[in-house]
């Protein structure tokens, strides 16, 4: 009965570190998203930084990232589409997860 528990407990813990490096590598990839947006914006420096922090809380309104998408889309206006927008999205996900594993 042990062994079982112990496979148990040993699953419920790989799961919850599995949520826990998605919910990082999101946040991350909606950084990098802020950073790349606020560089066409032509922000810098602190700016930059506000300005992604503010893309990473608008990630957090509603499930799924198709409020991100509409609100970088919405600031970077005729410079940018929503479907481009995606894409980076899309791009800079494997960027956030190969940063996450370095650092651990």
């Amino acid at each position: 009965m042990t062994t079982f528990h112990d496979r148990e407990q040993a699953f419920e813990a790989k799961f919850a570190h599995d949520a826990e490096m998605q919910f990082r590598a999101a946040a991350r990839r909606d950084k990098l998203l802020g950073l790349w947006a606020a560089g066409i914006l032509g922000k810098s420096g602190d700016e930059a930084e506000a300005y992604a922090l503010e893309v990473v809380n608008s990630d957090l309104v509603a499930a799924g990232s198709e409020d991100l998408v509409a609100k970088v889309a919405a600031d970077l206006g005729a410079h940018s589409s929503a479907d481009a927008v995606r894409a980076k999205l899309a791009a800079l996900l494997g960027e956030a997860k190969a940063q996450l594993l370095s650092e651990v």
